[in-house]
């Protein structure tokens, strides 16, 4: 095309009948060949001295690239693992926490119902006791009442019969003789 564009510009000037002009979109060959050689030789240092280091620094990219998204990855496939270990400790943790509060309700109940027994216990003693001692001073007024009973009589007797009675082996047959009669009566008129 070049060459028809240059063909039809140099029929235009021969036709005018003036000099024959170079056609600027006519390429010499010489040049073409020389421009082509110094392209062949610049593209072959290019490829032979800056594209390895190029293809390098692209190869060091890509492989941090796919390192970062590996170690992001992993990153992330650990700190799931964490957050799965955290959540199983505090699963754990909730357990050993209800565990530990029911126990300490059962201790307290079991302490609760042991201070109870305890007070039963307590208080068996002290009715048992205060039994004991009420049953003691009974025993002790009976036998301070029939001691003065027994006096009485033997006075109230020595009166009747008007003589003194001394002798304190037959006071004493005089007065048991008289106890067990009202006690006998006692127990007929209470049954």
């Amino acid at each position: 095309m070049i060459n028809v564009i240059a063909a039809a510009g140099t029929a235009v000037f021969a036709a005018g009948g003036e000099e024959e002009m170079p056609s600027v979109l006519a390429v010499p060959i010489d040049e073409l060949i020389i421009g082509i050689i110094a392209f062949l030789i610049v593209f072959g240092g290019l490829a032979k001295f800056a594209l390895p280091s190029i293809k390098r620094t692209l190869e060091e990219r890509s492989d941090a690239i796919e390192g970062g998204i590996e170690r992001a990855a992993k990153a992330e496939a650990e700190a799931k693992s964490l957050a799965e270990d955290y959540r199983a400790q505090l699963a754990a943790a909730r357990e050993e926490a209800a565990t530990i509060r029911t126990q300490a309700q059962a201790d307290r109940a079991a302490i609760i119902e042991e201070a109870r027994a305890e007070a039963r216990t307590a208080a068996a003693q002290v009715t048992a006791q205060a039994e004991a001692q009420l049953a003691a001073e009974r025993n002790q007024a009976t036998a301070a009442l029939t001691r003065q009973i027994g006096e009485l009589a033997v006075d109230l007797a020595g009166r009747v019969v008007g003589q003194s009675l001394t002798n304190d082996a037959t006071v004493r047959q005089t007065v048991e003789d008289f106890i067990a009669d009202l006690e006998r009566q006692a127990a007929g008129s209470d049954a």
